[in-house]
């Protein structure tokens, strides 16, 4: 039986959502294209930078890292909550609220990038994952970036199913809301639900866009 923080663990497991992410980010921006739905753009948008963060992970699990990837990895599981946020409110299709989030999300990922350049990470790789004591500023810009794109991501969902009531929506709604809260697992210290959290909610993304 493989420890969740075993060398093995880890690698299957990454190796695994990888291909699932790449999979379903290939048929999403398929369906953008013929459907043109700006919320599919964001979400599949969200999805590249999820794999490109699950392929680092796979790095960092066999010993392959530096400080800029850390850094870059910890910027695209902040970032990665942004996109999925913007992909809700474009559900909304509220453009005023989703204009007032453009404006915040610009501000909080300049915030979050001035905070890396000036706050060095260092290596903070433990058991094979990203797990370690984050300086402050880093830890109130990551913040200031994923919570209350989760939390905005959370309250759409309620309305939107609220209104469609869609089986298909709510699997959808209900794999954003768990990729986004993967994302801010590492910022929270949580690491030991991160793979679960990030294999299901991509399986839930694949039951309701198929």
């Amino acid at each position: 039986m493989f420890s969740v923080t075993s060398e093995t663990f880890v690698t299957l497991s990454t190796i695994i959502i990888f291909l699932l992410s790449a999979g379903l980010t290939f048929f999403i921006l398929r369906k953008y294209l013929k459907t043109k739905k700006l919320n599919l753009l964001y979400w599949s948008v969200g999805l590249v930078v999820f794999t490109v963060a699950v392929l680092l992970e796979i790095l960092m699990a066999n010993k392959i890292y530096s400080e800029l990837i850390i850094d870059l990895y910890l910027f695209l599981v902040a970032v990665l909550v942004q996109f999925l946020a913007l992909g809700s409110f474009a559900l909304y299709n509220n453009k005023k609220f989703l204009s007032y989030y453009y404006i915040y999300s610009v501000l909080a990922t300049v915030f979050l990038i001035v905070t890396l350049v000036l706050y060095p990470v260092g290596n903070i790789i433990k058991e094979h994952i990203v797990f370690g004591v984050l300086p402050l500023g880093v830890t109130i810009s990551s913040s200031f970036v994923t919570f209350p794109a989760a939390a905005f991501i959370i309250l759409i969902a309620a309305i939107s199913y609220k209104k469609f009531k869609s089986k298909k929506l709510l699997s959808i709604i209900a794999g954003v809301i768990i990729v986004a809260i993967a994302g801010t697992l590492y910022i929270a210290a949580i690491p030991v639900f991160l793979y679960y959290a990030e294999f299901i909610g991509i399986l839930l993304l694949w039951l309701g866009f198929m």
